[in-house]
């Protein structure tokens, strides 16, 4: 076991060799560097290739083991709640600082920067209605061929209810689908090895096709993007965490360190879903909490993006010398946040849902987001950093409130004592599939802690 970890250990080493090296590849040869784009494209497409598996497994397990069905319908409640609060906290913030910094004051816009404005807005909102009728797949399987999260969340959540409603009946087919999981995890432990490669194809073509012209004359913003997001998760979550949790913020983003170089290197808070459901799991909350939580949070819970609207928003306007009202700025990002449900962890999204607002509320800025087209790329990564942040903060939170989370565990697990398997993305000693249909997530009760010289079970 040491020995498998260790050479896991020499993968991130890896990765971080390759982030550098894609640098430096995207200074010393643009050109070239641009071509290997499709290296990061087709790693990210693996990882997501594995989300809509994975989510199904983790929900059915949790919702289907649980006895009472208004337990997982508070724990959504409880989730919604939380996510509505935490994006208006995030929104207040990025409205702030926005409007003290002015980053666009000064700035010029060109033909070509107008051009790539419109660009980004054609096609980039949908309404309400539309969204809301989107979460229905066509078909019972169409949810795992489409890669559609929400989708996805729908069917687990039916069929978990529906395993609920059978009782012993559906115990047989809970034990099958913990098997499949297990499966799952050990296809998406051989994906990450090939995180290297993925990681230097990603950051190599953006260098390439960024370069520093571009940061110089937006680095106010950026930096500002940047330094807001910062504050919001440590200063802001960090001390909800302690509060609530009694958790640290550096603790748990220690733990959770090789998702977020695993999120730098793709600028996609979606590669990491699946290892942070597995993480979660593993600290010790439960696997209903997870299963429920992470998965609405990917679409629900977009403080990154938050910020990002409010803070690109004002940098707009500033921008195309038309400075917005408060009452305007709180209209128009009230409506970004409804819009964007959907579309976390996907690159650019955030970029598209930017314009989408600002043709819909003051079509005559969205010349202005081409001026963001540069340096989006860069901002992209911290709003999913942020973005996962908050998920992972939020779990612990749901779980605590809930009273779904083994602290102990959650102790033994930060402190380093128990530490998590990268060869199979689970913890086998308390798996889901353990061949008697026992363990710790059967019965929908959070991990407990290994005993003391118990033999780890592979």
């Amino acid at each position: 076991m040491a020995a498998r970890r260790e050479r896991t250990h020499y993968l991130y080493l890896a990765v971080i060799a390759a982030v550098v090296l894609g640098v430096a590849v995207g200074f010393a040869a643009p050109g070239v560097a641009q071509e290997l784009k499709p290296l990061g494209t087709g790693f990210v497409g693996l990882i997501k290739m594995m989300i809509s598996p994975v989510i199904f497994c983790t929900i059915v397990l949790g919702v289907g083991s649980v006895r009472k069905a208004a337990k997982v319908g508070a724990v959504g409640g409880l989730a919604l709640g939380y996510f509505m609060v935490m994006s208006t906290v995030a929104l207040a913030i990025g409205l702030v600082v926005g409007n003290l910094l002015e980053p666009g004051a000064g700035l010029r816009i060109t033909e070509e920067t107008r051009a790539a404005g419109g660009q980004q807005a054609e096609g980039a909102s949908e309404g309400t209605v539309d969204f809301l009728l989107g979460i229905i797949p066509k078909t019972l399987v169409s949810a795992f061929t489409e890669g559609e999260v929400l989708q996805t969340l729908l069917v687990a959540l039916l069929a978990g209810f529906a395993l609920q409603a059978m009782g012993r009946a559906g115990e047989p087919v809970l034990r099958g689908i913990g098997h499949i999981q297990r499966l799952v995890f050990r296809i998406l432990a051989m994906i990450m090895w090939v995180a290297p490669v993925g990681a230097f194809g990603a950051i190599a073509a953006v260098v390439g096709s960024t370069g520093l012209d571009a940061l110089k004359s937006l680095a106010v913003i950026m930096l500002g993007f940047y330094a807001t997001c910062v504050v919001f998760v440590f200063l802001v979550l960090g001390t909800l965490l302690r509060l609530v949790a009694g958790v640290s913020v550096f603790a748990l983003c220690k733990y959770l360190a090789r998702e977020f170089l695993l999120i730098l290197s793709t600028s996609s808070s979606e590669s990491a879903l699946p290892r942070l459901i597995a993480k979660m799991e593993h600290l010790g909350v439960s696997k209903p909490v997870v299963g429920i939580t992470v998965p609405t949070g990917y679409s629900f819970n977009l403080d990154g993006t938050a910020i990002y609207l409010t803070m690109a928003s004002l940098f707009v306007a500033e921008a195309m010398g038309q400075p917005l009202a408060l009452g305007e700025q709180i209209s128009l990002l009230v409506f970004m946040i409804i819009a964007s449900k959907g579309a976390a962890g996907v690159t650019g999204a955030g970029l598209a849902t930017l314009a989408g607002g600002l043709q819909s509320h003051k079509p005559a800025l969205v010349d202005g987001v081409g001026l963001i087209v540069g340096i989006d790329r860069f901002m992209s990564e911290a709003r999913a950093l942020t973005n996962f942040a908050g998920n992972a903060v939020a779990t612990v939170l749901i779980g605590t409130w809930t009273k779904e989370i083994d602290k102990e565990r959650v102790a033994e697990v930060l402190a380093g004592r128990a530490p998590f398997d990268e060869t199979t993305l689970l913890d086998d000693g308390h798996g889901p599939a353990a061949p008697d249909g026992g363990g710790a997530e059967a019965s929908g009760t959070p991990h407990r802690p290994a005993e003391e010289g118990e033999p780890a079970r592979v």
